[in-house]
């Protein structure tokens, strides 16, 4: 059985660390690209091996992987690094800081980024602001995005981050309205007092401050788009990569059970390196044995997906010819 990808532009490729998620991805990429598509293949994941796998070195802007030599598509690469990522969103913060205090302040707002930059999530928060933008605009200009994801856990904080967001984004707006209009009020009584307050018009509003709300307003936009479209079907899939043994199994097991609750939207499952039909050896015909009965338990624990399975090559999978090798097995 092949897989079917339908013309859903974004697809994550995820599973548990060692199953061959970035392989996966990049097979599919590169026979994508072979059928005339312009892909986009982002890897997330902290520990990075997808430049590894074209034996080349990444960064955080694409590059290309692969030209089909009959033209039309393409294949390009880039690596999110959540720490430069992390240094370049707290940038923005501190120069947006600046502007609202005094230059005594100046190494105070230094410190306070220089927390936040340590402080637990900020490499998430950073890395989901990214994987945002790539969600929403990156059909705009490619035909598929694929995300090669981190291990499992990693990736179900990524789709639940959206919500996480949003909260955090609306409530920062409450507190600002709350500020405003205590400030509001303070004026409207220091006037009636004969104090000099005046209550500020409209159009004298701080346009730092309203800068900030349409800011906080531009995050909030983006992350309830990125939750819709993790949510639509004809726009995200999610593919699963599992070995025939018994961790990876019951992580894949939990893992589309979350996304179920959650309702993402899931498209198959790929079992990698399956021992081959030939004869084997007394040892590896062991090992086919085992690996029959988890076999049979993944048919049994995940059969409402499609599935297909792609065998234990006799070496390791490296370079294009390899590459789009596996790609024809799982699309074919």
């Amino acid at each position: 059985m092949a897989l079917n990808l339908d013309r859903r532009p974004v697809l994550f490729v995820g599973g548990k660390g060692g199953v061959g998620k970035t392989t996966t991805a990049a097979a599919l990429g590169v026979e994508l690209a072979s059928r005339g598509e312009r892909v986009l293949l982002v890897s997330t994941d902290p520990a990075h091996s997808l430049g590894d796998l074209f034996s080349r070195p990444l960064g955080d802007e694409p590059e290309v992987l692969f030209e089909p030599p009959q033209g039309g598509g393409a294949l390009m690469g880039l690596e999110i690094r959540a720490e430069e990522e992390v240094d370049r969103y707290l940038t923005s913060v501190r120069d947006a800081m600046r502007a609202f205090v005094r230059p005594a302040l100046y190494s105070e707002v230094e410190r306070q980024v220089a927390l936040t930059r340590e402080s637990p999530g900020a490499a998430e928060a950073a890395l989901m602001e990214r994987v945002a933008g790539l969600v929403v605009e990156g059909p705009e200009r490619w035909d598929r995005v694929i995300f090669d994801t981190a291990p499992t856990g990693h990736t179900l904080r990524l789709l639940t981050l959206p919500e996480l967001m949003a909260a955090w984004t609306d409530g920062l707006l409450r507190q600002r309205e709350r500020a405003d209009d205590a400030a509001r009020a303070a004026r409207v009584m220091g006037s009636a007092a004969g104090l000099g307050g005046q209550e500020t018009s409209e159009g004298s509003r701080d346009p730092r401050i309203d800068r900030l709300r349409e800011r906080l307003l531009e995050r909030r936009r983006l992350f309830s788009q990125v939750r819709r479209a993790l949510l639509d079907p004809a726009q995200v899939g999610f593919l699963f990569v599992v070995i025939p043994e018994r961790l990876p199994i019951l992580e894949t097991a939990m893992a589309l059970a979350t996304l179920k609750e959650h309702r993402v939207p899931v498209l198959g499952l790929v079992v990698n390196r399956v021992l081959p039909a030939e004869p084997l050896g007394a040892f590896l015909e062991a090992r086919r044995e085992q690996e029959a009965h988890y076999l049979d338990e993944i048919r049994e624990r995940l059969d409402d997906l499609p599935q297909v399975q792609v065998p234990l090559a006799r070496h390791d999978v490296v370079g294009l010819a390899a590459i789009r090798a596996m790609g024809q097995q799982l699309l074919s």
